[in-house]
């Protein structure tokens, strides 16, 4: 029902309404049919279903299943300590699935936070009475009364206005509250005479009848899509995916292999399975789930203290991806809040801070008066610091622009006075004097100039000659180009007083009559000023590579403006797109007017908004939203990664983001993108580091398939090396400093994995090489001093074995405390990270060390891991090793180091 294009009468003839709003049967009976005025919750799952969903995955169903055989074992083989390998990997299981659990409930606060910027109760006629009706109980039909400092509880028709002008940031993301209408509209965009749900009042009073209410608000189809709108899986999720899904493959597939392979040579059954679990268990890197989460949650921590609050784990990463950041303006780039920047008086223009000397307020004090009396801040408002607060930044600008100047408020009781509205696009108030009353008007240039024959100069009042006339209007140009909102201000003295002057301020029509030879006194120009760390941050966004495009409710020249001034826009014509050009563009036009290279859109939905941020990712971008109102969660939901503002943001977007700036500082995400890039290089590192300890465990089990030796390495002590020794110097791989020089290179490929063949290649064939010859070179030295030799069989609790497969677990902890070292230098010197301190690093090694000699030398240990105490020769053997690792990868990284290095080119002659 377009509501907006019907007359007062007939759109209360519509709903079945009347001026004094319906009775309360009506009500009651209506609320009956139509519902309460709340946004319905989607159905959520079946708890125990969202429980079950965070522990399927291929790492937890292989190592269930494998815990499962294990416990069957058990019953087979009661020496062999099934039972306890078993309940470990169950404990796995348990710790990597209950980080993940308390996501699911993001749609349900996202829902709350939307409830909350509605009022609880609303003034409205009932039975041909005010009363405070509670916000639940309006229906279609009532008739509500809204004063400044209200919130729209549903969408209504407006009926009356007294000087009402409407927030419309947190909807539709327009900076500048809008002032009401009452007639008929025939505009398609935002007619002014509706009303919309979870807008506010910002100054005057409105009556108005409600048309829809609930989840058929327009505030409510925003909330339906903040909640539907399923989150986008970032791409750290999505690589570990896939990740995942090879390992359990290749564990899986090598494990039915080698089961295989033992069944044809003869192994028992039981002990072939045991052998097929060990194969399992030493490929999958049971670690990498739960210390990769905790490597997330620590360097959470680390952001929020470079105030960057971490809502979703994954997005740490996600952002240092981040290819295309898509912020909103108002509130984001900018501060929500105008100021007067330059005015223009007696001829010439100049900056604000430079008129408010005593000389220039004594010579324009008419001026300085016009911008603090001539305004429609909420009573009292302009006398108290805080009162006026949520009153219409324009007007509070020039109120707080003035009194500087002034010195205090002026007292001057006003008399009378016409509201802004769109037809006449300026205010006029009347106002008493001691020495009679003055009238004052400012508004639009074109509405308020022609009414002029003076103009004040210096304190003397001139005529308005055509060439003042052509100055005035060149200034107006020349502050509008700048992106100003530039308001003409105009006054009149001895305007009359008596009975005569009141009737007139009684009368719209004869107060009207009183705006005739005015005196111009000036232009005051406005801007909703940037953030001062928005600059740099935008700077520093370009030279990492990362594309910023503005996405706002504002108007185009508003956006171009700002754009220039934080060094967002450089083009003499950059490209804009406005919100009804995007509506007539189909996705392929989209895509071709996103590789302009400085693009701004203007004017948007937020169903626009969530349509910009497809076409990014269907362009393979990896797309960064901010934002801070409702309009903005749709958005933030639908990218790879949103980011809200947590000062002046709202609940919905901070509820719907996944990244949240507490000092609402947009130079704060370009620290969020370094800690990013961190995070993926660092991941990287943990990962060669965990894949590389998989080959010396694999290794035991193929040797002992296909050679018929002893088997080296127990299943339980490789979740000691995984799960134990291994664990700090993971987490503190995963936790590491960014580099100084990380943002001075552009965002990885999309298509880059965390894993790729270079990566393995040096894990499994140069690092876990070196590892598994160590490993069971100890093994076997272990047994040859003991006597044994190859074909002899040897007990499982022989004391000889044991501490064979002690010398072996050994041997890769050492082993792995170099390579710790090896991973963290990247392509540097090996044992040097001058650039960033991380005391985790060499703490873990200590704690692996002493964690090993516990395994190794205490009864406790021994008993659970099946270990026994070896001698100093045994450790002392692996030294050359440890060694050899560091001068392979000393000549590996020297090697990669002269491919990268430009030739020389010959010398001439």
């Amino acid at each position: 029902m377009e509501i907006h294009r019907f007359g007062i009468d007939e759109a209360l003839a519509s709903l079945k309404s009347g001026s004094t709003g319906l009775s309360s049967a009506e009500a009651q009976r209506r609320l009956r049919e139509y519902g309460r005025n709340e946004l319905a919750a989607t159905r959520r799952a079946n708890p125990l279903a969202e429980i079950v969903g965070h522990f399927i995955g291929p790492f937890p169903i292989v190592l269930l299943v494998a815990a499962a055989l294990s416990f069957v074992l058990a019953t087979q083989t009661p020496g062999d300590d099934m039972q306890r390998l078993g309940f470990a990997i169950i404990v796995v299981v348990v710790v990597s699935g209950a980080f993940s659990y308390w996501q699911a409930f993001r749609a349900e606060r996202t829902l709350a936070a939307l409830q909350r910027l509605l009022p609880a109760r609303v003034q409205a006629l009932r039975d041909g009475r005010v009363e405070a009706v509670p916000t639940d109980d309006l229906v279609p039909g009532d008739v509500v009364v809204l004063q400044a400092g209200d919130r729209v509880p549903a969408d209504c028709r407006v009926i009356d206005s007294e000087g009402a002008r409407i927030d419309l940031s947190t909807v539709t993301g327009e900076s500048v509250p809008q002032a009401c209408e009452v007639d008929a509209s025939s505009s398609a965009e935002r007619p002014r005479n509706l009303l919309l749900a979870g807008t506010a009042v910002v100054a005057g009073t409105v009556t108005a009848v409600v048309f829809a209410t609930g989840a058929h608000t327009e505030f409510g189809a925003i909330a339906q899509l903040a909640q539907r709108r399923g989150g986008e899986r970032s791409p750290l999720q999505r690589q570990l995916d896939h990740l995942s899904r090879r390992i359990v493959a290749l564990a899986v597939g090598l494990g039915v292999l080698f089961f295989a392979i033992g069944w044809a040579i003869g192994i028992p059954v039981w002990t072939d399975l045991i052998f097929a679990i060990g194969i399992i268990v030493a490929m999958v890197p049971e670690g990498l789930l739960p210390t990769l989460t905790l490597a997330l949650v620590l360097t959470g921590r680390r952001m929020a203290a470079r105030q960057v609050l971490i809502r979703h784990l994954p997005a740490v990463e996600a952002l240092g991806s981040t290819t295309v950041i898509c912020t909103d303006k108002t509130g984001t780039l900018t501060q929500n809040r105008m100021s007067v920047r330059s005015v223009y008086l007696g001829g010439r223009i100049a900056e604000a801070d430079a008129v408010q000397d005593p000389g220039s307020v004594r010579a324009y004090r008419p001026l300085f008066e016009t911008a603090a009396l001539c305004h429609e801040l909420p009573a009292a408002g302009y006398l108290d610091e805080q009162a006026g607060r949520n009153g219409d930044p324009m007007e509070r600008a020039l109120f707080d622009f003035a009194c500087r100047a002034l010195g205090a408020p002026p007292r001057a009781p006003r008399r009378g006075a016409i509201a802004f509205d769109t037809r006449r696009m300026r205010l006029t108030t009347l106002h008493a004097h001691p020495d009679g009353e003055a009238l004052y008007c400012k508004g639009a240039l074109e509405t308020v100039l022609p009414l002029c024959t003076g103009f004040l100069r210096e304190g003397r009042i001139e005529e308005l000659s055509p060439a003042a006339h052509a100055d005035i209007e060149r200034a107006h140009g020349e502050m509008a180009v700048r992106g100003l909102r530039v308001l003409a201000l105009a006054h009149r003295t001895n305007v009359g007083s008596g009975p005569a002057s009141e009737a007139a301020a009684d009368s719209a029509t004869r107060f009207a009559a009183l705006e005739q030879e005015l005196v111009f006194v000036g232009l005051a120009g406005l801007e909703d000023p940037p953030r001062p760390e928005v600059p740099a941050a935008i700077a520093r966004c370009r030279e990492a590579g990362i594309r910023v495009i503005m996405v706002t409710g504002d108007h185009p020249a508003t956006a171009i403006a700002i754009g220039r001034d934080i060094g967002l826009i450089h083009a003499d014509v950059p490209g804009v797109v406005t919100g009804e050009g995007l509506r007539h563009m189909s996705d392929t036009q989209l895509q071709l007017a996103l590789d302009a290279p400085e693009i701004i859109f203007a004017r948007v939905q937020p169903e626009q908004k969530m349509r910009i941020v497809e076409a990014l990712k269907r362009k393979r971008e990896i797309v960064a939203v901010t934002g801070d109102g409702v309009n903005d969660a749709p958005a933030l939901r639908a990218a790879h990664i949103g980011v809200a503002m947590g000062a002046s943001g709202t609940d919905v977007a901070r509820e719907a983001a996944d990244i949240v700036l507490l000092d609402d500082n947009f130079a704060s995400i370009v620290a969020g993108v370094e800690e990013g890039r961190a995070v993926f290089d660092n991941i990287r590192r943990f990962l060669t580091y965990i894949l590389a300890h998989n080959v010396p465990e694999v290794v035991p089990y193929l040797a002992f398939a296909l050679f018929k030796v002893p088997l080296a390495l127990t299943p339980i002590q490789i979740l000691a090396i995984d799960m134990g020794t291994d664990s700090l110097t993971a987490l503190g791989l995963g936790i590491d400093k960014p580099d100084p020089r990380i943002m001075r290179r552009p965002p990885r490929p999309p298509d880059e994995k965390l894993l790729d063949w270079r990566v393995v290649g040096r894990a499994y064939c140069v690092l876990g090489a070196v590892e598994a010859i160590a490993a069971m070179a100890a093994f076997f030295h272990v047994l040859h001093d003991g006597g044994w030799r190859p074909g002899t069989p040897i007990a499982a609790d022989d004391p000889l074995y044991l501490q064979a497969t002690t010398a072996c677990l050994v041997a890769i902890v050492l082993m792995q405390s170099i390579n710790v070292f090896i991973c963290r230098s990247g392509e540097g010197p090996i044992f040097a990270r001058g650039h960033s301190r991380n005391p985790l690093i060499p703490t873990g090694v200590l704690f692996g060390l002493l964690l090993t000699l516990a395994i190794v030398y205490t009864p406790h240990g021994n008993a659970f891991f099946g270990t026994a105490p070896i001698g100093a020769v045994s450790w002392l053997l692996l030294l050359p090793f440890a060694a050899a690792l560091i001068g392979i990868e000393f000549v590996r990284r020297r090697r990669a180091r002269h491919r990268q290095m430009p030739p020389i080119p010959a010398r001439a002659g």
